[in-house]
């Protein structure tokens, strides 16, 4: 890339994320800024970006279970939402007709649908981008929205395949039909490819040359190879660890998409006016959205999360746009448009998902008349038959080693809490009591603030931003409970001190004095080296209890 896009590129997020935004926020406009700065989207950028999306899809699939899209509030709000969004939008297209606006003159019923059908997704890319950075992917809201997302993929993939005339060739089934010997071949390579660069060189094979490669080579959409590579890793033990390998390389590959998008050309006035205009109907989207999932069984605040993160357009809108100018459906404006509109909604749903849990509070009990009586089975938690005397929030591996360790001393007083379903039944079936619960919902600590024995909570979840508001919220709850909070940087202490953390500590730093305790209680096994790591987590007032860890 050149030097002044990339400066430019990142002074723009850069700011963008000082003043409360994503950096991709930056990224947009600094796309447009290089535009009119003379600067084009050059074919390296384009392929840098396409390559980024790949990687984008890849990263999907290791963490998506099949059964997930199977789920009704997912396949069922999915297909309703677009069929319901594509006849608005076509009859909103027709209507304009009628206006005399040159813009919207001699508009087809064909065409009005093509527009309309571009407009009903919702951006992958920016959904799970925001997702990934507030670790919101494995919540609840978050895999309902890859769900919803990967259903619309789906379905965009279909139009893109019958539409462009190129059906797939015949090899294409002999691709498919070797995916489950493929499925064996790639996990036990993977057991063997170690935690380094092979690691990170394997899963670039599988996305961009096996999985998008061979399935573009036999006429498949690239993409979806890549989306399959990844399903069939999803569930061995290091698809996550994979994942978190390729993540700098794929967050600085979708640079080049969201600058392709600003730097392929400026809208003249009519286009923006109009843009804007399409704009004004993305928040009916989210609407419809929140009120089919309350529709089927979940919370408002888990509907309302949702919501916002797929208030938004979409890049594949860009690619059914370009598709419709191919054929000759659509006029070359129609795709400037499109450009124009998704990165408007770009801009508008950034601030809106930063803020999303204080847009909740704010308007919780007009939503909360949505729910219905009936609540999903995934959204209940705490169980109140034990007197809990501290809990665990985020059950990663820190989190379980606090849990067990914590539980040999203590007894049967511990709670473990993730936002990861599966690591929740993993757990579960390892002999620990953890429940699913979202620690950004503030329900969740009014609930804990009404346990009187609870006397510690620990936060081990990775997400700083997520450390904070669990503390603003517990707060405000009223929680009496000792609050210590867990982080990798020395940067975090002092904001979660500030926070309202009653201890914070950097792991790192802790990991030697854990040790020495250790070895002091296998030299001498006295009360008082017991305590000593009871007391690094403030739990000094607590019983000791030992025996037997149930693991």
């Amino acid at each position: 890339m050149d030097p002044v896009i990339l400066s430019v590129t990142f002074f723009l997020g850069l700011f963008a994320s000082r003043i409360g935004l994503p950096p991709l926020a930056g990224f947009l406009i600094a796309g447009f800024i290089l535009n009119s700065l003379g600067f084009s989207a050059s074919e390296n950028i384009k392929v840098i970006g396409e390559l980024g999306v790949t990687l984008l899809l890849f990263s999907i699939g290791l963490k998506l279970k099949i059964k997930q899209l199977l789920r009704p509030e997912i396949w069922a709000v999915g297909s309703i939402h677009m069929a319901c969004t594509v006849l608005f939008f076509a009859l909103c297209f027709q209507l304009l007709t009628f206006t005399g606006l040159r813009f919207f003159m001699n508009l087809s019923i064909q065409t009005s649908f093509l527009l309309g059908f571009a407009l009903s997704f919702s951006s992958t890319v920016f959904a799970v981008k925001i997702m990934e950075e507030y670790r919101m992917s494995k919540a609840l809201n978050g895999k309902t929205a890859i769900g919803i997302l990967i259903i619309q993929d789906i379905l965009a993939v279909l139009f893109i395949t019958f539409t462009t005339g190129k059906a797939p060739t015949m090899w294409a089934l002999l691709v498919i039909a070797l995916l489950p010997a493929a499925r064996w071949l790639f996990r036990v390579i993977l057991t063997h490819t170690g935690h380094g660069e092979l690691q990170v060189l394997f899963g670039m094979m599988l996305a961009l040359a096996i999985g998008a490669g061979s399935f573009e080579l036999v006429g498949l959409k690239s993409d979806l190879g890549a989306l399959i590579m990844g399903i069939l890793l999803a569930t061995h033990p290091r698809a996550e660890e994979l994942a978190d390998s390729l993540l700098s390389i794929k967050d600085f590959m979708l640079l080049g998409f969201f600058l392709s998008i600003g730097m392929d050309g400026l809208p003249d006035i009519d286009t923006l006016i109009a843009g804007a205009f399409f704009v004004l109907f993305v928040p009916l989207k989210s609407l419809l959205f929140f009120l089919l999932f309350t529709r089927f069984k979940l919370s408002a605040r888990t509907s309302f999360l949702t919501a916002i993160n797929l208030t938004n357009y979409s890049e594949f809108g860009l690619i059914v746009g370009a598709i419709g100018v191919e054929s000759g459906l659509l006029a070359s404006k129609w795709l400037i448009l499109l450009a124009v509109t998704l990165s408007l909604s770009f801009i508008i749903a950034s601030p809106l998902n930063v803020h999303v849990e204080e847009l909740f509070e704010r308007w919780r009990d007009f939503l909360t008349r949505f729910e219905t009586k009936a609540s999903h089975t995934d959204e209940e938690f705490i169980p109140n038959s034990v007197q809990w005397q501290v809990i665990i929030v985020g059950m990663g591996r820190m989190g379980t080693q606090t849990y067990d360790a914590l539980r040999q001393r203590l007894g049967d007083v511990v709670l473990g809490v993730d936002a990861d379903q599966d690591k929740v039944k993993r757990h579960s079936k390892a002999g620990r009591q953890v429940i699913f619960a979202d620690i950004t919902d503030a329900d969740f600590w009014r609930k804990l603030a009404k346990l009187e024995s609870l006397k510690v909570g620990v936060l081990a979840v990775p997400s700083l931003d997520v450390k904070l508001y669990a503390l603003r919220t517990a707060q405000q709850a009223g929680s009496l409970c000792r609050l210590i909070a867990i982080t990798e940087y020395d940067d975090e202490i002092d904001p979660l001190l500030e926070g309202g953390a009653n201890y914070a500590f950097n792991i790192f730093d802790e990991m030697g004095i854990g040790l020495a305790t250790e070895i002091a209680y296998q030299l001498n096994p006295s009360e008082e080296n017991v305590c000593l790591s009871s007391k690094q987590m403030g739990c000094e007032s607590l019983p000791l209890k030992k025996q037997d860890s149930l693991d």
